[in-house]
């Protein structure tokens, strides 16, 4: 399932060029345009969700295979002994701006302030 308006299935579609750095059957990661570290990449499942509020316990293996993929690339990126974040934003509010569930892997720098 794929929406035709959303940024992020266009680039699942290949109609919008990204840097992929992961690609299989379930999930695929590229890196970010904009990055706001020096390891910047953005993790989405192939099937369009919303967000987070979107997923129900059968998304639940899907969840965990993107926090694998999530943990390989910080492995391959060099970031698993000085720390990298996970962010996925839920809403507006949140300040999701695309919607279509993503993750950010951020690393390579120390992280501002607390996340709490």
């Amino acid at each position: 399932m794929s929406d035709p308006n959303c940024i992020f299935c266009k680039i699942a579609a290949r109609q919008i060029p990204a840097s992929f750095v992961h690609e299989d059957e379930d999930v695929l990661a590229f890196r970010d345009i904009s990055p706001q570290a020096p390891t910047h990449i953005v993790i989405i499942p192939r099937v369009h969700l919303s967000g987070l509020n979107d997923l129900t316990p059968d998304l639940a293996p899907l969840m965990g295979k993107i926090g694998l993929v999530a943990k390989k690339l910080a492995a391959d990126e060099g970031r698993v002994a000085s720390g990298w974040r996970l962010v996925s934003n839920a809403g507006p509010d949140a300040g999701q701006t695309v919607f279509h569930l993503h993750f950010h892997l951020l690393g390579g720098r120390p992280m501002a302030g607390k996340m709490v």
